[in-house]
């Protein structure tokens, strides 16, 4: 135990640059990704590259034609929530290089490894979610009809 600066060795107030390098590489390919779907999921409510028969059919298919509208605005709905989880993405390497990448917001402690794997963009520790998620139920208002 190394006690120079008033801590334990095994207390770490940030990950290394080995281990941030290791987190940048799991965040890029997401980003890679999370970009290629966004293309997809943004070509699939865009109608700028439908090569079928929308113009030559006939115009009366109101089931067909509410069904696509459905499909685009749920499309498009995945396409922003989309672009949020990239945005994310990339403030997680802003973090990187600050070299603040891993640390809780709340706590201050850092989040573990096998978090950040599975959520690159994690700003929170589980126990720091858990307060949050426990917090958002006990704002809620009651419903009547429930009690």
């Amino acid at each position: 135990m190394k006690k120079a600066t008033g801590t334990t060795s095994t207390e770490k107030n940030r990950y290394s640059d080995e281990e941030l390098e290791e987190f940048k590489q799991i965040i890029l390919k997401k980003l890679e990704k999370a970009h290629n779907d966004l293309k997809l999921l943004t070509e699939s409510y865009t109608t700028g590259n439908e090569h079928d028969t929308n113009d030559t059919s006939p115009t009366f298919k109101v089931l067909e034609e509410g069904y696509q509208v459905f499909s685009k605005e749920e499309n498009s709905k995945f396409a922003a929530r989309q672009e949020k989880f990239i945005k994310s993405l990339e403030n997680a390497l802003i973090r990187i290089e600050n070299k603040t990448y891993g640390i809780c917001r709340v706590t201050g402690k850092l989040i573990p490894k096998d978090r950040l794997r599975s959520v690159p963009h994690a700003t929170l520790s589980i126990e720091a979610k858990r307060v949050q998620v426990v917090a958002s139920f006990a704002s809620r208002p009651i419903d009547p009809d429930l009690e």
